[in-house]
């Protein structure tokens, strides 16, 4: 049985970074703390954006040849109507399968379709381009680069495992990404992610608020590093009587 996501949940997930989204899924141990997240090949193309919150629309791409039948975007069409089978706004999330990546997977016209139809943002392992045009959208955009250039641009597949960043997306996975890098949340958790989120501030504010303690020391340093840790030992140790 498919796990349902609140609005309230997207909007309360959307007010906290992505490393605290991390540190939160970890208390779980519901996966190994190197997995889960995407790798450094993909970065935000404006970082100065909130955090991007959504569901997996996921397609594979390809440009470095013309496709077999049909035009550059004739798919988009149908990206757009599986949106319906996406159980909350779509991140769309393409993997270009050219290696070298041999030209932009979006631009102005991409991004404009998909954030009219209600996407969250854009995800791919290729690249990006239009990007004067697009930062005026505020639409979040995710890629492993830039290049000038649309080539043969053709989407392939649609709602399809793909491996973007080091990682294995499915069509629905939750999402939530920001100038730190891109992230999954498990959905069985995701309505308590914001609470542990905030349990996690609480305990990172015992030795923040010590450091600007001018008097200071090494010990009363160390014994604000303790108290933080316990806060959150104490909250991994109910999340985990619970799950």
């Amino acid at each position: 049985m498919s796990v349902v996501i609140s609005p309230q949940t997207l909007t309360e997930l959307a007010l906290f970074d992505t490393p605290t989204i991390c540190n939160a899924v970890e208390l779980w141990d519901l996966r190994p703390r190197n997995e889960g997240y995407m790798n450094s090949s993909i970065r935000a193309c404006f970082p100065d954006l909130p955090p991007m919150v959504g569901f997996a629309l996921t397609s594979t791409f390809r440009s470095q040849k013309p496709p077999r039948g049909g035009d550059a975007y004739g798919s988009m069409g149908a990206q757009v109507e599986a949106m319906a089978s996406i159980p909350g706004p779509p991140v769309i999330v393409f993997q270009d399968l050219d290696e070298p990546v041999a030209s932009a997977t979006f631009g102005e016209v991409m991004c404009t379709t998909y954030q009219s139809f209600g996407a969250k943002g854009i995800i791919t392992s290729g690249a990006g381009r239009d990007l004067d045009q697009v930062a005026p959208l505020k639409f979040p955009a995710f890629t492993s680069g830039s290049i000038a250039a649309h080539g043969y641009c053709h989407i392939l597949a649609i709602n399809v495992p793909v491996t973007v960043g080091g990682i294995t997306i499915y069509p629905g996975d939750l999402l939530h990404g920001d100038r730190n890098g891109v992230s999954t949340i498990p959905p069985e958790i995701a309505s308590e992610v914001p609470d542990v989120c905030r349990e996690l501030a609480k305990a990172e504010a015992i030795v923040l608020g010590y450091l600007k303690d001018p008097s200071r020391t090494v010990a009363g340093f160390n014994d604000a590093r303790k108290a933080c840790a316990a806060h959150i030992a104490e909250v991994r140790s109910r999340l985990l009587k619970t799950h």
